[in-house]
């Protein structure tokens, strides 16, 4: 692995967890997870978060190696989730003359995780409060929602560092070869994505900051090419598509709408759309199907009736995109029912209730198998969806 320390006085303290499976027990991570945390060595010492408890024993060890015999004056903590905040406690005890730093939301939450009276050892800051560590300073900027409320983000002003908190964060241990890019956006839409206003007013804030590094909370430190990152944020926070195409998500009990999908995407393909992205919502990653959902403009929605109501694996799919503000798309819906057809009717009172959806207004449903009409039907759905 690459040094990752960020500079002589800024050094990486966190860790890789390579024996997790789910993140947040429910988010699939194959290639693990980093917990990030950072210590600046200054006339003062300020460790910049945790690690989760996973991972320690491997953080201490790391953080007494970089302090050689010293001891921190400063913890200071951007984020009370427990994979960052985990280890909060054992620090604290390790250094009862440390001092630890956050915002008054900070403060009440934390007796929460680590109960006792932590009043006496706090120094509690707000929007624009400065703390100087010698050459170096931290401005904190408050950013409530981002994506619990009490985080927040600390600048660095002499070598222009922003530790970002959770933002900025991907999926995947740092000693994993892959690219930033899929992995972060399966992250924040997954993570962060219900807040995009929130996420928005901090890139607002970020945006008055001559920043050169940034030191997330998982994922790698990012140095060249800033504009890139800020810009997917921005992009991604203002919930509009990342790429031309269309996700076809379907669900699928004996085959029949699966193979309705198949055909989807090869009508969608033949009438132009550049790229079309499939989703079997009963085997693949419920995440990455999220992750495709905002990623394109366009959806086809294909799902069977089960019991009366709506087949389960899509009604999960279908409440993770209400709960993830999924907005400012066209939609289409196409059913498959061979008798009291309901699932197209509950898709898209999923779809009503949110924001800036055009629904394509033929909705086609499928009895059983796909015969020439289905086909006929499922045409003009792609036309209206591509038009």
């Amino acid at each position: 692995m690459t040094d990752l320390h960020v500079s002589d006085a800024i050094r990486y303290i966190g860790a890789d967890d390579t024996t997790i499976d789910l993140f947040e027990s429910q988010y699939p991570v194959p290639n693990g997870v980093s917990y990030n945390s950072y210590v600046i060595l200054d006339e003062k010492v300020a460790v910049m978060d945790t690690v989760d408890r996973r991972a320690a024993e491997e953080w201490l060890e790391k953080l007494e190696a970089e302090l050689g015999g010293r001891t921190p004056d400063y913890l200071v903590i951007q984020h009370l989730e427990p994979d960052h905040a985990g280890s909060v406690g054992l620090l604290a005890e390790k250094y009862p003359e440390m001092t630890l730093v956050g915002n008054a939301k900070t403060f009440s939450m934390l007796p929460r995780f680590f109960p006792g009276e932590w009043t006496p050892r706090a120094l509690t800051v707000k929007e624009g409060d400065v703390l100087s560590l010698g050459r170096h300073t931290l401005t904190f900027v408050m950013a409530p929602m981002v994506h619990w409320p009490e985080v927040m983000v600390s600048y660095e002003s002499d070598e222009k560092v922003l530790f970002s908190a959770d933002g900025f964060g991907k999926f995947g241990a740092l000693c994993a070869d892959e690219p930033w890019l899929c992995e972060a956006r399966r992250y924040y839409f997954n993570i962060v994505g219900k807040y995009g206003a929130q996420v928005q007013a901090l890139l607002k804030k970020a945006a008055g900051l001559d920043i050169r590094t940034i030191c997330p909370l998982h994922g790698p430190v990012l140095r060249e090419d800033l504009g890139y990152y800020i810009g997917k944020y921005d992009l991604w926070s203002r919930y509009e598509p990342e790429d031309e195409g269309v996700l076809v998500a379907y669900a699928s009990i004996h085959g029949n709408t699966a193979q309705a999908a198949a055909r989807m995407k090869e009508i969608l393909a033949e009438k132009g759309c550049p790229k079309v992205a499939m989703a079997d919502l009963c085997r693949d990653d419920q995440s990455e199907a999220v992750e495709g959902a905002f990623r394109y403009g366009r959806m086809v929605l294909m799902s069977p009736t089960y019991d009366g109501g709506l087949f389960p694996p899509m009604d999960h799919f279908m409440a993770h995109l209400r709960d993830k503000t999924y907005r400012k798309r066209r939609v289409a819906v196409i059913e498959n029912g061979s008798w009291a057809p309901a699932a197209a009717r509950i898709m898209r009172g999923y779809l009503e209730a949110m924001k800036d959806i055009e629904l394509c207004p033929t909705v086609h449903t499928i009895q059983g198998a796909v015969k020439s009409a289905d086909v006929a039907a499922m045409e003009q759905i792609a036309s209206e969806l591509l038009g």
